[in-house]
């Protein structure tokens, strides 16, 4: 008899092969069960760096709603309105309003921003790059630091 020469097997044939012994076996119990053990075996997708943060990008790039929360941002112009007057009332279109106004701004700075920190050569956006948007703008009327 002649002598053959024997390969290793790698551990992904050998796990693939165990898999094929569960769908086997899987598939002699019922229609439901065999589904069920199919969903099991199934790896879920895994996507490439970048792919979900791109398209959560283009999903709100897209739509008009709001991104801060309604009645977070009622509870912060509320609280700010107190130390202005005591018994400030509020209707629901005004806050609506300011909220929108409010987004905006943001937007329009963070987007300033992120124009400073490709000027600088990078890729993270940092507080020094806001303050320097800011300051560029003029809006050095209130001093928050970042």
């Amino acid at each position: 008899m002649a002598r053959t020469k024997s390969y290793a097997k790698h551990k992904s044939q050998i796990t693939n092969k165990s898999l094929l012994k569960k769908k086997l076996h899987t598939s002699q119990s019922s229609s439901e069960s065999n589904n069920q053990s199919q969903i099991q075996i199934q790896k879920k997708r895994r996507y490439r760096p970048g792919t979900i943060c791109l398209r959560e990008i283009k999903k709100y790039q897209k739509s008009t709603q709001l991104l801060i929360r309604k009645l977070p941002f009622q509870r912060l112009v509320r609280d700010i309105s107190k130390f202005f007057e005591l018994q400030a009332r509020w209707q629901e279109r005004a806050i609506h309003v300011l909220q929108e106004a409010t987004e905006s701004y943001i937007v329009g700075l963070l987007q300033d921003s992120l124009l400073c920190t490709v000027h600088a050569k990078r890729v993270t956006l940092m507080s020094k790059d806001i303050r320097l948007a800011r300051r560029i703008r003029g809006d050095e009327s209130v001093t928050y630091r970042f």
